[in-house]
């Protein structure tokens, strides 16, 4: 089975996401929320595929089987952005020790955080996530 990587960004109010290298052609797409973005990766990639073969070009038989899996890598700011039905930037804020007015800049992509600091956001998110399931 081959995985597919999509590469999600937040882009001017909106997800935009790109497959990996290993899909022949490039095939970006947007959407407003993270769950029709899922949803239309899936759509776009189908599109696509019947694209190349009405067009004659080489398709791998993993493509045409169906063969594959999504691996999705968001940046920060479209983590951020999933998660804000969830988790409001000030309780990130306090998860991960960040400040709330940087947490800010990183999920409306005015700055880009270091490794270190999304590691931090996303410990913060997990910190959230164990507390909620501790729940009973």
């Amino acid at each position: 089975m081959e995985t597919i990587k999509v590469n999600v960004s937040w882009c001017d109010k909106n997800f935009a996401a790109s497959l990996g290298d290993n899909v022949p052609g490039a095939v970006v797409l947007t959407a407003k929320s993270y769950d029709e973005l899922v949803d239309e990766v899936r759509e776009t990639l189908k599109f696509h595929i019947e694209g190349m073969v009405e067009d004659g070009d080489d398709v791998p038989q993993w493509l045409l089987n169906g063969d594959y899996e999504f691996e999705y890598h968001l940046d920060v700011a479209a983590l951020l952005q999933m998660c804000s039905p969830y988790a409001t930037i000030a309780a990130i804020s306090r998860a991960s020790g960040i400040n709330p007015h940087l947490l800010s800049h990183y999920a409306n992509g005015i700055k880009k955080p270091r490794s270190g600091q999304r590691q931090r956001i996303v410990d913060g998110l997990h910190k959230i996530g164990h507390e909620l399931i501790s729940v009973v």
